[in-house]
């Protein structure tokens, strides 16, 4: 069964999207079978995963609502290596008619259900805000990546974050935690990123990815061009540090197997 993964943070422009991405192609460049699902009505993972937003037959809107199957609205994306649900504004209408929808808080885990077996990894790429959209990736997941700026405004938007995760977790989805806290745009020059980077070692221990993410130009120009910066510049700082991020999450979810199966062990 696949590891499902929210990417999020209720503070905008902290890398969701790019991660979401460049992740998802590192993990498909190791031999996973990733999906990528795009939760958010501006449709930037579409569209940087090579796949236009304006010309979706199924997309996560019809998913979310009923009216198309997860077979039918993933996209098999060879150009990039993983799957794609793809999103565009049509999803905004999405929040208003899942109020309506029995069990609306489960649509998204409910319609992954019948193809979740065919991956090792769903991705899911979220708005930068707590609405129904957010609050069904985080139904449907078992662990959250957080990714966040060392700056200090970024550290009061994560206690509210944690906040609302602890809430979904007891109401909710009693599986769901914090899967790690992702550094992006990381400049080690600057002293307050490596003072902020220590508060979170210090709070968070392990959950802190030894990876971070460069402030890297490649990185930013990747999506215009339709391709995580794998496919636009494999060799770039932003790449390579995806590529490890990859093999960490790999590394982590191996142990974790791992543990699981000792303790089942011990226990029979």
């Amino acid at each position: 069964m696949a590891k499902i993964l929210t990417i999020t943070n209720q503070k905008g422009g902290v890398g969701k999207t790019t991660t979401c991405v460049n992740l998802a192609a590192s993990l498909a460049a190791t031999k996973k079978r990733v999906l990528m699902v795009d939760l958010d009505p501006q449709g930037n993972a579409t569209m940087g995963s090579g796949v236009d937003k304006h010309d979706l037959q199924h997309s996560a809107y019809e998913l979310l609502t009923g009216k198309s199957t997860a077979a039918d609205a993933i996209i098999k994306n060879p150009k990039v290596g993983y799957d794609v649900i793809g999103s565009n504004g049509d999803l905004t209408a999405a929040e208003v008619e899942l109020l309506q929808l029995p069990r609306r808080e489960f649509r998204l885990k409910t319609a992954l259900a019948p193809i979740i077996d065919n991956y090792d990894f769903v991705l899911i790429d979220n708005p930068p805000s707590l609405n129904l959209l957010t609050v069904n990736a985080l139904a449907a997941s078992s662990g959250v990546i957080i990714p966040m700026q060392c700056e200090y405004y970024a550290l009061e938007g994560i206690s509210s974050l944690i906040g609302t995760i602890d809430k979904i977790n007891q109401r909710l989805n009693p599986n769901l935690r914090i899967e790690g806290i992702l550094r992006t745009m990381f400049d080690p020059r600057m002293s307050l990123t490596k003072d902020v980077s220590n508060h979170l070692v210090d709070y968070f221990g392990d959950k802190v990815y030894r990876t971070v993410i460069p402030r890297n130009v490649r990185l930013a120009e990747a999506p215009s061009h339709g391709l995580p910066v794998l496919f636009y510049d494999k060799n770039s700082r932003g790449s390579v540090a995806y590529l490890a991020l990859a093999g960490e999450l790999i590394r982590k979810t191996t142990q974790e197997l791992k543990n699981s199966q000792k303790a089942e062990q011990q226990e029979a």
